[in-house]
């Protein structure tokens, strides 16, 4: 008997993904889904006026889940068809319905068909789990909006921000990204009832000529499966475009928290702020001591494999000559799950890092305020000068010569700091200087006068912003709990 250790299984299902992300792809969900495509076929066909029986229907809808897919197995090994050999397992399952089991449909009514439908389903799931990130980032947000940290441009000491005001640009990225999956779940069209060719040529024929019976057929079939819209003209799969679009959202879910994860690895190495790290966590198999950023890591990592994901469906829509061609097929089985699985992965993570310690609990980000302040305190003096010149000259003093100064003071400080590895004196050296003791330096010094709007403009971000996307989705959030990491 064969060990199923042996054999490569999908490190997204084991590690990543959510029980739920992983069911939508499963061959379960998958072909009970065309058996359902089948039923709806053959009943609205029967509504429209085809010899199609009650007990047919019935023996189908009472098979729609128990599938034998050691059956199908068999007969894909014989026919090389996986539609085919779905279709004969299907019909001994419901022998009365064998006769009207796929009725003038091609393969793609079924293939493209439920994975249109799987996608919505999957895009539903991601705009939920986003707006879970950015409610726990507005939630972070608030909580630090005005305390003070030193801005990064270049990675080099900037003007001060606050921990919240950078919160919201992580925030602002999963809004965007928020709003690009809504457009795209509100603009997924079903591709329908449309024959090999995309001509409806066999419906045509079923319904002797009559076009309105096929039309009212196409639109039946999507509303029995909650789509809206149709695809205005098709070939004999819908546009390969549509996969396009659909991941390069979810690429940029992966570049939003590729961003995020990347900033709080630079900041875990500052000290200011980390990631939640379990009571029995190991940071290192060698150096006890470590507590490295591992799950903003694995955000980091599987948001790459996401980005390089999105240029493969690029390249399917590109290669699709005239009305198909069926290179598409093995890319897609591939390529749309594992994107799917791996956003899901990446977006389960994130609640864990911003929401959960162990067991579900603790309050997600760790900020280090006293370390903040002391980055502050070595940076400030610098970026005080200007501040300090324009309170000595209202003191009385000369521009010029204060400014001259203050130049002098400043790389003297800079060179004990740098040669020597001494803590910044310049702030000594200034209320030493005759010239700048009319100063107060207490005042000029204190942080929260560096900041700037930081703190009104999270507010107002929050309430403008992010409130609007708390009450769309409050019950997904109100669902919502911690996430405990599979591994």
């Amino acid at each position: 008997m064969r060990n199923d250790k042996e054999l490569y299984s999908s490190p997204l299902v084991e590690r990543n993904a959510s029980r739920e992300m992983s069911l939508l792809f499963g061959p379960q969900k998958k072909f009970s889904s065309w058996r359902r495509l089948w039923l709806e076929l053959a009943r609205a066909e029967k509504k429209l006026g085809l010899n199609i029986k009650q007990n047919q229907l019935d023996q189908m809808a009472a098979h729609l889940d128990d599938i034998d897919f050691a059956k199908a197995a068999r007969y894909e090994k014989k026919f090389r068809h996986d539609v085919v050999s779905h279709i004969h397992t299907f019909g001994e399952a419901a022998p009365k319905a064998a006769p009207i089991i796929h009725l003038g449909a091609t393969s793609c009514f079924v293939g493209d068909n439920a994975d249109l439908i799987i996608m919505r389903d999957a895009l539903n799931l991601i705009a939920a789990k986003l707006a879970g990130v950015i409610d726990l980032l507005g939630k972070f947000a608030k909580k630090n909006r005005s305390l003070a940290t030193l801005g990064f441009t270049h990675f080099q000491p900037a003007q001060l921000t606050t921990v919240g005001k950078r919160a919201s640009l992580w925030c602002y990225d999963f809004i965007c990204d928020l709003n690009e999956i809504e457009h795209r779940l509100a603009t997924l069209p079903f591709r329908g009832v449309k024959g090999t060719t995309g001509t409806q040529a066999s419906f045509l024929a079923l319904f002797d000529g009559n076009s309105n019976k096929v039309k009212r057929l196409d639109k039946m079939v999507a509303k029995a499966f909650g789509f809206e819209k149709l695809c205005a003209v098709t070939g004999q799969t819908y546009q390969r475009k549509t996969d396009s679009l659909v991941v390069n959202c979810l690429s940029s879910i992966a570049q939003s928290a590729h961003k995020l994860c990347n900033d709080i690895r630079l900041l875990s190495n500052l000290k200011e702020i980390e990631e939640p790290f379990e009571k029995s966590q190991v940071g290192s198999s060698a150096m006890a001591y470590k507590r490295n950023p591992m799950r903003s890591e694995r955000v980091t990592a599987l948001s790459r494999l996401v980005i390089s994901l999105s240029s493969s469906p690029q390249m399917t829509a590109a290669e699709q000559w005239l009305e198909r061609t069926l290179d598409d097929s093995a890319n897609r089985r591939v390529v749309i799950p594992e994107a799917f699985l791996a956003t899901d992965g990446i977006l389960q993570i994130l609640t864990n890092v911003l929401a959960c310690g162990e067991r579900g609990r603790g309050d997600g980000l760790v900020v280090y305020p006293k370390v903040i302040s002391s980055h502050i305190a070595a940076e400030l003096p610098f970026m005080a000068t200007e501040n300090i010149l324009m309170a000595a000259v209202k003191a009385g003093g000369d521009r010029q010569k204060l400014h001259e100064k203050i130049r002098q003071h400043s790389h003297a400080a800079a060179e004990q700091v740098k040669k020597f590895g001494r803590p910044n004196d310049l702030i000594s050296r200034l209320k030493s200087d005759a010239d700048f003791s009319k100063v107060d330096f207490k005042m000029v010094l204190n942080p929260k006068s560096y900041i700037g709007r930081a703190a009104e403009q999270v507010n107002e971000f929050l309430a403008e912003v992010v409130s609007p996307v708390r009450r769309k989705y409050r019950k997904k959030l109100k669902e919502a709990k911690g996430v405990k990491l599979k591994v």
